[in-house]
């Protein structure tokens, strides 16, 4: 309540072996603690779910929206598309009026093949096609953040770190693999993670907002200028504002 930064909880793991296990009750009293902490200071109060690949999946989301009064809209569950399973099981949750949040990887074409993992391209065409509404969908990276490694045994295995430039592959599979329109892909980077989250300055280019725009290359989708509240950091490709420890070149 009285950081302005904080909007919220997570990632809270649940059906998953680095869990920490929490009781349906424990899940349910932070829910609603964030909630009301979320009302009181004008915040989102969301609950962002690590979900992981165990077989109960959504259960503690569909029970939370079944057993108490807590509104759907409370929680932002991700990884969604991490397998088959969990990605049907999160088109029926998104059908009932939830959020659902996929992650991006620098391989989709690894990770579909050899993990089963539900590429964002594919997702965002089968939430269109199940005629979800588009409001309902994010897409996410490990963004420079850690990013560990398991086995088939969940020992792991090895450190590697997400790269956030694959929300942009993401979203030109959308458009060129999938033939889904620009400004539908866009909105899970853009309008929706910022109404989902209460960033109410964010996410749209309107008077008033952070003056916060990608220009892309028309053909190839590629970043061509990046403007950050109001401060052009790239131009024709090249960044002209350099970080305190990189040489300007």
């Amino acid at each position: 309540m009285s950081i302005d930064k904080i909007i919220g909880a997570g990632e809270i793991a649940l059906s998953d072996h680095r869990s920490s296990q929490p009781t349906f009750e424990e899940f349910i009293r932070l829910a609603a603690n964030v909630r009301v902490a979320g009302m009181l200071s004008g915040k989102a109060g969301i609950i962002n779910i690590h979900m992981g690949d165990g077989k109960k999946n959504l259960d503690y989301l569909n029970r939370a929206v079944d057993e108490t009064e807590l509104p759907i809209t409370q929680f932002l569950p991700t990884h969604c598309g991490r397998n088959k399973e969990l990605f049907e099981e999160s088109i029926k949750y998104m059908k009932r009026g939830g959020y659902c949040d996929f992650t991006g990887t620098d391989d989709p074409d690894l990770w579909e093949r050899e993990y089963g993992e539900v590429r964002i391209s594919k997702a965002i065409k089968r939430i269109i096609e199940e005629k979800i509404s588009i409001d309902n969908f994010t897409f996410t990276s490990d963004g420079q953040g850690s990013f560990p490694m398991f086995n088939e045994k969940n020992e792991y295995i090895g450190l590697g770190m997400g790269k956030s430039s694959c929300l942009l592959e993401a979203i030109k599979e959308c458009v060129f693999k999938e033939d889904i329109p620009l400004e539908i892909a866009l909105r899970g980077i853009t309008s929706n993670p910022a109404r989902i989250l209460a960033l109410n300055n964010k996410g749209n280019i309107k008077k008033g907002f952070d003056a916060d725009i990608n220009l892309l290359d028309e053909e190839t989708l590629d970043i061509d200028t990046v403007i950050a509240k109001g401060r052009i950091m790239l131009r024709d490709k090249l960044p002209i504002v350099f970080g305190t420890f990189e040489e300007n070149k």
